[in-house]
């Protein structure tokens, strides 16, 4: 097994309650025999990139929050970008999307931000989403996620509360049996 859900999202099915997890989207980075790291990318936090930083770089106030990317680590944060020339040793997790792999490509991600903020998108997260051996291939055996294609206009989508639904409706118009114009809508 390689990676086979890197660069997948997975979305929360409607009967995962687990606070932490309702109604969330989380992108896979890392998927192994050694357990799964992802990113919630839906969940922005009340905090700013600026604030959030504040003492550490000297970031013009704007208004780029930092997201919840999970309940582990939560002190630990975690950058994705769009540029393939800040780290080019980085494999993109989908065309276009990386993960900044040290804290000098932060740095690097920031300074450019604050230089040419046209140039450059990106999303600071604030933890993690992680899961042991064999323990997220459980929770999609049970029916908690469904795996849907990753990509960069929704992991950089303006409004991180519309992800839940259009993806989720995404996947529900995918596995439907019928048409949705047919005779009897109801055995859908």
């Amino acid at each position: 097994m390689l990676n086979p859900l890197r660069g997948k999202f997975l979305v929360a099915g409607d009967q995962l309650r687990d606070p932490t997890f309702f109604k969330s989207v989380v992108l896979i980075v890392e998927h192994g025999p050694d357990g799964s790291m992802g990113l919630v990318i839906n969940h922005p936090s009340p905090f700013t990139v600026s604030h959030a930083l504040q003492g550490n770089f000297d970031l013009p106030e704007n208004q780029e929050l930092v997201y919840v990317g999970g309940p582990v680590e939560p002190e630990a944060l975690f950058v994705v970008h769009n540029s393939s020339a800040l780290d080019p040793s980085e494999m993109p997790i989908v065309e276009n999307v990386y993960m900044g792999s040290s804290a000098e490509v932060f740095e690097d991600i920031l300074q450019v931000a604050i230089e040419d903020p046209q140039e450059l998108i990106y999303r600071v997260f604030a933890g993690c989403s992680g899961w042991g051996p064999g323990q997220l291939e459980g929770e999609l055996a049970r029916g908690d996620w469904t795996v849907v294609p990753a990509d960069e206009e929704t992991v950089f989508h303006p409004d991180p509360y519309a992800i839940w639904d259009t993806l989720t409706a995404k996947a529900k118009q995918t596995r439907r049996l019928l048409p949705i114009d047919c005779d009897h809508p109801e055995w859908n």
